[in-house]
């Protein structure tokens, strides 16, 4: 097993958590909220943010997979989720851990998008604008953060390890899972 060293506190990530709750509780006042966590990495995050929102809340998961596939004799990357039903008119919170490359958020957003939503809106736990492949950006971060190589609090490292600590810490090793993921910087949230 690699050496983890903590860089974000189970304290720390709770006062986070629980100020993105209040911000969000803040902007849905009055309103009901569809939360669609993203299982892998964001599960635990999810979670706890969750519990921090007072407004009504129905909760949705899904789970993006990557697939290499051979069309026509070119391979190429293609994504892969089932999208909740009956959202509509409704306001939508996406939910994962780390915003990335913004490749992997960016499509579930269009696909959310495709529902009709009143609003569509991306939280994120941790933000790494340097490694952004698409114009992506969360309207609710909880750190910025420059490390490819996080681990704890849902986030895997090399076959899944480490999603169990109570904190988040840095890993030598490359990390496994990444959703790399975004929303649009430009998209329009009705309301």
């Amino acid at each position: 097993m690699a050496q983890i060293r903590p860089k974000y506190s189970k304290e720390k990530l709770s006062t986070r958590v629980r100020q993105l709750g209040r911000a969000i509780s803040k902007d849905y006042a009055g309103r009901n909220l569809d939360v669609v966590v993203v299982v892998e990495n964001g599960f635990l995050f999810g979670a706890d943010l969750l519990r921090c929102i007072t407004v009504p809340v129905v909760c949705h998961f899904v789970r993006a997979e990557m697939r290499d596939v051979d069309a026509a004799g070119h391979e190429r990357r293609e994504i892969y989720f089932s999208c909740p039903t009956g959202l509509r008119g409704r306001d939508i919170l996406l939910v994962d851990a780390i915003l990335n490359t913004g490749v992997t958020q960016d499509f579930l957003l269009r696909r959310l998008e495709e529902t009709r939503p009143r609003s569509l809106r991306l939280a994120v736990l941790f933000d790494k604008p340097d490694g952004r492949k698409v114009n992506l950006r969360a309207e609710y971060i909880g750190f910025p953060s420059a490390s490819n190589y996080l681990v704890g609090y849902g986030l895997g490292g090399r076959e899944g390890f480490y999603r169990n600590l109570p904190f988040v810490g840095l890993s030598r090793e490359r990390a496994g899972g990444s959703s790399g993921s975004g929303t649009r910087a430009k998209r329009k949230a009705r309301r």
